[in-house]
């Protein structure tokens, strides 16, 4: 039986776009956000002005109760913007700003009707919620064929959901744009929604697309809504902003996809967690794009008391000490100064692997597949399978990669300083040469 404020919730989204509601999942019908503790709490925050006697938190003398041993790292901050919980759906001031920073980063997104950026403890989380919301048994996901090995366990294994992929890379090495169309195509045919997720920059491969790859991967998006697919677009960009090639596409796809077709439904995820570099901050975003159709307003805010909900019925709230340091940093006038600094040292270890791999004696030992943006890149190992290659390594030369299926290897260049990027392909290299002559011997 579906809770009344569940069934407000989707007769919200039914009267302004029944298309986003034959998209959720049957728990994403369910999904509402409770009129107990938090709601009462935020009710009560604006409006008793004489006792608050509502969430359970302690006050001494009109501030949050702490202990000094604790508020002295971080006694610059005020006890309330550390200790309370943070609202279901993050700080506001914080989301305020992550929306501005997405409006500033992306122009085609200006003008653009979309949802508020709703806090999450990171990608990881958001991706996750997008299960709830969107995932049922037996749907289909497309991926490419080099893909980050979590969304398997979120997807497939948490959601039963059923993976399909296309080759990534076409024989220019670019994006398969022709590979992912058929697929589209093919899936959307037989599916009754398509969920469709696209990383760029792309873990594992470090791979980001053109401008007209960009257009491409739209046409062929809005055309599958057009021709009746109801389609839910996930955007992880946790990478988001470290381009290394003159010829990328700079911008988020959210802002060629939203307000597009009825039909379409894009949720773009993204985070502090690289962007500021504070991996352990757990901070990420998401934040919903519909058509043009019916009042957006309402269906946004249904969309939101439903991923609230399912906030509140998980983890409750994110950290709230994340959120202030990380809304800190967005205010500070030195942000841009600072993080464009810590880019350019990303760039000049990207720019050194490529340097380093043209030595022509690699091609003995492996093929790279390109790359141009992110943290990563990858290699595909003649004649070596990658995890004998990874064991290797790490028992004889002390060098630890992750192996990515089959022949391929993972390299995280964005922790190996410049100085030491030709060492660790000589290394890596070695140990090739090593697993090669090991079979050629046909010794056991």
């Amino acid at each position: 039986m579906i809770n009344p404020l569940a069934q407000q919730l989707n007769e919200q989204i039914l009267a302004n776009n029944p298309h986003v509601f034959e998209m959720l999942s049957p728990l994403g019908k369910r999904l509402f956000f409770p009129k107990g503790i938090l709601a009462q709490s935020a009710e009560a925050k604006a409006k008793a002005f004489r006792f608050n006697a509502t969430i359970g938190i302690a006050l001494e003398k009109g501030e949050a109760m702490h202990l000094a041993c604790i508020h002295e790292w971080v006694n610059a901050l005020g006890p309330d913007d550390l200790f309370p919980y943070a609202p279901a759906a993050g700080k506001q001031a914080l989301r305020n700003k992550w929306r501005e920073k997405q409006f500033a980063e992306s122009p085609r997104l200006r003008n653009k009707k979309i949802g508020r950026p709703i806090a999450t403890n990171a990608l990881t989380h958001g991706l996750t919620l997008v299960g709830d919301l969107f995932v049922e048994e037996g749907d289909p996901i497309l991926l490419p064929d080099k893909f980050w090995g979590n969304y398997r366990l979120i997807y497939e294994v948490r959601k039963k959901a059923r993976i399909v992929t296309y080759p990534f890379y076409n024989s220019a090495g670019g994006f398969n744009l022709q590979g992912f169309s058929e697929t589209v195509d093919r899936q959307a045919a037989g599916a009754k929604k398509l969920l469709v997720l696209l990383n760029f920059p792309n873990n594992p491969t470090g791979y980001s697309i053109t401008p007209p790859e960009a257009e491409g991967i739209c046409r062929i998006l809005i055309k599958a809504a057009q021709e009746g697919a109801r389609i839910v677009v996930v955007l992880d960009e946790a990478y988001f902003g470290l381009f290394y090639a003159d010829d990328l596409f700079r911008e988020s796809l959210f802002g060629l996809l939203v307000n597009q077709h009825e039909r379409l439904l894009t949720v773009k995820l993204d985070g502090a967690t690289k962007e500021e570099f504070v991996w352990g901050f757990r901070v990420g975003f998401l934040t919903f794009g519909l058509g043009p159709a019916g009042d957006l307003e309402a269906v946004y805010e249904a969309l939101e008391k439903k991923t609230m909900g399912a906030i509140r019925g998980s983890i409750s709230n994110s950290p709230h000490l994340s959120q202030t340091l990380v809304l800190k940093a967005l205010e500070s006038p030195d942000f841009r100064n600072q993080q464009a600094e810590k880019f350019r040292i990303l760039e000049g270890r990207a720019r050194q692997v490529a340097k380093v791999l043209e030595n022509p004696k690699f091609a003995d030992a492996w093929t790279v597949y390109p790359f141009n943006a992110g943290y990563f890149m990858c290699l595909a190992i003649k004649g070596v399978d990658g995890e004998a290659l990874r064991k290797h390594l790490l028992e004889t030369y002390g060098v630890g990669l992750i192996a990515a299926g089959g022949r391929d290897v993972r390299i995280a260049f964005s922790c190996i300083e410049e100085e030491n990027v030709e060492e660790l392909f000589e290394l890596i290299y070695r140990g090739v040469m090593d697993l090669q002559a090991h079979a050629t011997s046909g010794k056991p």
